[in-house]
């Protein structure tokens, strides 16, 4: 079989426009930071994979947690049934998470962690008899790609086609020292309506939006404001969880603990789909009611899947190991060196680094955005030098698996500062 020429007749990639994207790559193993193609040439995962993967590409220890609970048992129906891999999980995350966090509801991935989070978020209110409908979210978000998280993201070339169908959400920007005022002044003009049900934001690093960060201090003045009028805070920590800013969440650089949060990419390691949102149990208590109508009617068929939450069982013993958290900062600091390196360069602005996550924009006379046409140059560029990194438009951002090596990773810098050599070099870019 001719691999590539059958994916191209019978394969709908995502976020592709298929007439003019680069040349399809056949991916045979994995292994460590490597992916291997069927040509014999590896390329270092420089991006975890869209963000999922923690521990490096075949993991044998997973994978090994993973055939263990395959032989056992593959699935079962989560309604009425329960099972050792999805209690333990739950009782693991419990303790990690904000300590007022109480229960667990379990989903696919990050875009139906999501949206279970914001039909909870709108029930609590409906079950109260107190019928809220509105959320406030940031300016350039992006929450995912079913119809209520495209909902609360930003509207922009991924929403054109549906904007019609997608409620209405009140925006405001990130906060900086120079507008936190006005930003304050702003949701105070929101609550006015009493239709504010919920606050929803990906706490310090805009992922999809272009890796873009802000500072704790000014998200603790928002949600001190929300809770202070008792509007429910959701997180969306599907990109940063798991250390990728340097701490386990990156709600635990904030002094107010959200309501919600959701969870996904990084919880299995990169192996297997699984979505997890957690509450208060005082929304929890909305809900536990001899009503009927009560009930949180929402599920998905491979809900808890127990290969999946074994999966995630194996990852988080890796994570919560000295090694892994020792890895974490090695990252950081290498990181650092880097920016040192190169942030005087006059290619590039906006440089930046939280955790294990690293970006700057290219200084292109296009303004910054995902459609930004030098990003078609630089993905080509770095896959011909064997680095997988796929540019936000003219964002160049690093998210490594935390197995990577010092010399690994050099080799990743040396490549980017190629790139922004050639980019000085060509006036017209």
């Amino acid at each position: 079989m001719n691999i590539i020429k059958t994916d191209s007749n019978n394969i709908w990639h995502p976020f592709t426009q298929a007439k003019n994207s680069p040349p399809i790559i056949n991916i045979k193993s994995g292994k460590g930071i490597y992916l291997y193609d069927d040509k014999g040439n590896k390329f270092i995962d420089a991006i975890s994979s869209w963000w999922v993967n923690l521990h490096g590409h075949g993991n044998e220890y997973i994978a090994q947690k993973i055939s263990e609970q395959a032989k056992k048992l593959e699935h079962v129906i989560f309604a009425g049934f329960t099972h050792e891999q999805a209690v333990h999980l739950s009782e693991r995350l419990l303790k990690i998470l904000p300590e007022n966090q109480s229960k667990i509801f379990y989903s696919d991935n990050g875009s139906t962690a999501v949206e279970v989070a914001l039909k909870i978020c709108i029930q609590y209110w409906y079950n109260k008899g107190v019928p809220k409908n509105k959320f406030i979210a940031f300016e350039n978000s992006y929450h995912g790609d079913t119809f209520g998280a495209m909902s609360v993201g930003n509207r922009s070339i991924f929403t054109n086609s549906f904007n019609s169908f997608l409620f209405d959400t009140n925006y405001i920007p990130l906060p900086t020292e120079k507008n936190i005022d006005q930003i304050l002044n702003k949701i105070n003009q929101f609550l006015k309506s009493k239709e504010i049900a919920g606050f929803i934001f990906e706490p310090l690093v805009l992922g999809a939006g272009g890796m873009k960060m802000y500072n704790a201090k000014y998200l603790n003045d928002i949600l001190k404001l929300f809770k202070k009028n008792k509007i429910l805070t959701i997180a969306d920590e599907v990109m940063t969880g798991f250390y990728r800013t340097g701490k386990i969440f990156a709600s635990d650089y904030l002094s107010f603990n959200p309501d919600i949060i959701c969870l996904s990419k990084g919880i299995t390691g990169g192996f297997l789909p699984l979505g997890v949102t957690s509450c208060t149990e005082n929304i929890y208590k909305a809900f536990y009611s001899n009503d009927i109508a009560k009930t949180f009617f929402h599920g998905h068929s491979y809900t808890a899947n127990p290969i999946s939450c074994a999966a995630a069982n194996a990852s988080l013993d890796l994570l919560l190991t000295s090694n892994c958290k020792k890895q974490i900062k090695n990252i950081e600091k290498w990181h650092h060196n880097f920016i040192k390196q190169i942030k005087n360069r006059k290619s590039i602005k906006n440089v930046r680094c939280i955790g294990t996550i690293l970006a700057f924009d290219i200084d292109t006379v296009e303004k910054t955005s995902y459609t930004n046409k030098i990003k078609t140059f630089l993905y080509n560029f770095f896959i011909n030098k064997n680095i997988l990194l796929r540019p936000l438009g003219n964002t160049i951002y690093i998210l490594p698996p935390y197995c990577i090596k010092e010399n690994e990773i050099e080799l990743v810098y040396s490549v980017i500062k190629e790139a922004l050599d050639l980019i000085e070099n060509n006036d017209t870019i």
